[in-house]
């Protein structure tokens, strides 16, 4: 199936098999791991040393992966596997199996507690490893050719076996470099315009919707980089609301967002949408509502996709949606603001 190539399965597990053979195959690695005289603690040591070491080249290699797909990684997996694979290989599995066995004589019962309480126990470091401190990096939307870059140095590193393969780190430390250096947008517009992220100075991100669900609030917090709660619009202090729209400054600009399901005559919004930099809304806007620079409506959204907005100097939106498209069905999209020099629109995952 050619197409799981773009998948994050087929990436995820590609990638790690394969750092799992170069790392070992490695002369270093080799004689590190060879079979010699010594001692069961110094051979459990060497073992254990071992298993942290491919962990950690585990984590490495999969990094650009997750992050890219998920806007998310672990970074404490290795240290957990040193309990996790040991608990499952040498406790759980074998319990499991005697289980099975004696339970044909109706002697199971103690194999499956001992197989209970060893899948509590790694159920208890899963959620202890994932609640620590600084436990999942993560990160914004970032574009496909930082990834490309990152993947293909990887790559290189991982299949050649001679001396050129260390040029694959000029890729690779690029790629990841466009990954950390990417700023987090100050605004992002759900494909169907009715979710509304803004960006806040501490850092976190509040909703315009305040009673969107789960999945609305984990694929905001995914693309804008975040594994923190979200906040509502409505409730801070810059932020003025009425029944239809939400007006508040952002960066020095004025963004007016729709949140009503009621008509409102264009002679009317015209001098509101006229005062705001941003115009976003889900339904179709009258054509008296125009905003400064952008303006967001039923009418571009097909064909843009979810909307990222940097707000600085000069603004861009970054669209879900790439140009180029050949579906007949659709255009390319179309994001432009109404001055001339903005904005530069780059596609976004």
């Amino acid at each position: 199936r050619p197409e799981a190539l773009a998948g994050p399965s087929f990436q995820l597990s590609f990638a790690a098999i394969t750092a799992i053979v170069a790392l070992h195959e490695g002369r270093w690695m080799q004689h590190f791991m060879a079979r010699r005289e010594e001692g069961w603690p110094r051979r459990l040591g060497r073992g254990i040393v071992g298993l942290v070491i491919t962990g950690l080249v585990v984590e490495v290699a999969l990094a650009p992966i997750a992050l890219f797909h998920f806007h998310k990684a672990g970074l404490y997996g290795a240290l957990a596997n040193v309990v996790a694979i040991p608990l499952t290989t040498f406790v759980i599995m074998p319990a499991e199996a005697l289980a099975l066995l004696f339970d044909a004589v109706g002697l199971g019962a103690p194999f499956w507690w001992v197989a209970e309480q060893a899948l509590k126990l790694l159920i208890w470091l899963a959620h202890s490893v994932a609640d620590a401190p600084g436990a999942v990096a993560t990160l914004p939307v970032f574009p496909p050719w930082g990834f490309g870059l990152a993947v293909f140095g990887g790559l290189w590193l991982l299949l050649w076996q001679t001396g050129w393969r260390r040029w694959g780190a000029v890729p690779l430390l690029a790629g990841m470099a466009v990954l950390f250096v990417q700023p987090r947008p100050d605004l992002l517009v759900t494909s169907d315009g009715k979710h509304v992220a803004a960006a806040l100075p501490d850092g976190s991100y509040a909703l315009l919707r305040d009673r969107a669900g789960d999945y609305v609030r984990d694929s905001v917090a995914e693309a804008a980089g975040i594994d923190a709660p979200l906040g509502a619009l409505a409730e801070l202090d810059h932020v003025i609301c009425n029944r239809d729209f939400c007006r508040w400054r952002q960066r020095g600009r004025t963004i007016l967002a729709a949140r009503g399901r009621d008509r409102i005559e264009g002679s009317e919004m015209a001098a509101a949408c006229a005062a705001a930099d941003v115009v976003i809304s889900d339904r179709w806007l009258p054509r008296e509502c125009v905003g400064r620079w952008l303006t967001v409506d039923r009418d571009s959204l097909p064909q843009t996709g979810g909307l990222a907005l940097y707000l600085g100097e000069p603004p861009r939106a970054a669209a879900s949606l790439r140009a180029g498209d050949e579906h007949p069905w659709r255009r390319p999209p179309q994001v432009s603001g109404n001055d001339e020099a903005i904005p530069t629109i780059s596609p976004a995952p």
